[in-house]
């Protein structure tokens, strides 16, 4: 599996790259090939003669390389200039990656950073399954929020296309997801169809068969009532899960609205990893 590591070189995300269980996590899925990429905006300047941003950004990425090398990983390093989030999707279409993985610090959307601030927009123009990392601060630094990425998964659906999408993501999890959690939200016209909870119901149990029979772990499910990021939120503390599962854009066959903005929103506001899986027919923008 080849990705797109996305850095902004900071103490950040040294912290999330320097995590061994991070790096285990990487390997158990099958990952073998990593593109280290760092991008200098265009309004950014040394404003001194004879000094280099991009050369300095490539001396920066030696520390992380080494990182990546160390755990056995093939690394490559990669230094752009311009619009973050485009040339973040144009590498990985370009190299036909398997994921980008990128780190996010915060909690809220003003605090919530990327190489000046680009991961929401990193989200919502994803080529490729993107994994959104949390980092925090702790009293020794920065730190990853959660580590075993995908060791407990909760994968959220409305059962539109997009969705089944990320569902049929699951199996290049195998090796490193034991726990997963499967979540349908109803929302107010699904609450007032006395029919449709059950029928959520068995449709999630139908996947979690499928999923308990080709990984081998173990599979709950859940229905919710309410709003679909607050419902997602206090399911991932419910269960503690290490890695939320979505797919991005889209709309329901049963009418109700739970990709696209949602999905933006449970990467702004939420407090888990996130895996984001774009639809097929997702274009670079």
């Amino acid at each position: 599996m080849r990705i797109v590591f996305a850095t902004d070189l900071s103490d950040a995300n040294e912290a999330a790259i320097e995590s061994r269980t991070c790096l285990e996590c990487l390997d158990n899925i099958g990952v073998t090939e990593v593109h280290l990429l760092t991008v200098v905006p265009d309004n950014v300047s040394s404003g001194l003669p004879g000094m280099d941003v991009a050369s300095d950004a490539r001396e920066a990425l030696k520390t992380q390389r080494g990182v990546f090398e160390e755990a056995g990983f093939e690394v490559e390093t990669h230094v752009a200039r311009g619009t973050p989030h485009r040339r973040i999707n144009g590498l990985a279409e370009r190299l036909d990656a398997d994921m980008i993985v990128v780190g996010s610090r915060g909690e809220s959307p003003l605090r919530n950073r990327l190489i000046g601030g680009t991961v929401r927009n990193v989200a919502r123009t994803a080529v490729r399954p993107l994994l959104v990392e949390r980092i925090e601060k702790t009293e020794t630094g920065p730190a990853v929020t959660k580590e075993h990425l995908f060791q407990n998964t909760l994968y959220a659906t409305d059962f539109s296309d997009n969705a089944e999408r990320a569902y049929e993501f699951f199996p290049a999890l195998t090796g490193a997801t034991q726990r997963a959690t499967l979540l349908h939200v109803r929302g107010r016209e699904q609450r007032e169809d006395d029919d449709s909870e059950q029928e959520a119901r068995d449709r999630l149990e139908e996947m979690a068969e499928e999923l308990r029979d080709r990984m081998g772990i173990d599979v709950e499910t859940n229905v919710r009532a309410g709003g679909a990021v607050e419902e997602i939120v206090a399911e991932e503390e419910r269960v503690g899960a290490t890695t939320t599962l979505i797919g991005a854009r889209g709309t329901s066959r049963l009418r109700r609205l739970l990709l696209g903005s949602t999905a933006e929103s449970i990467v702004a506001q939420g407090n888990n990893n996130v895996l984001l899986v774009p639809p097929e027919s997702a274009t670079p923008r």
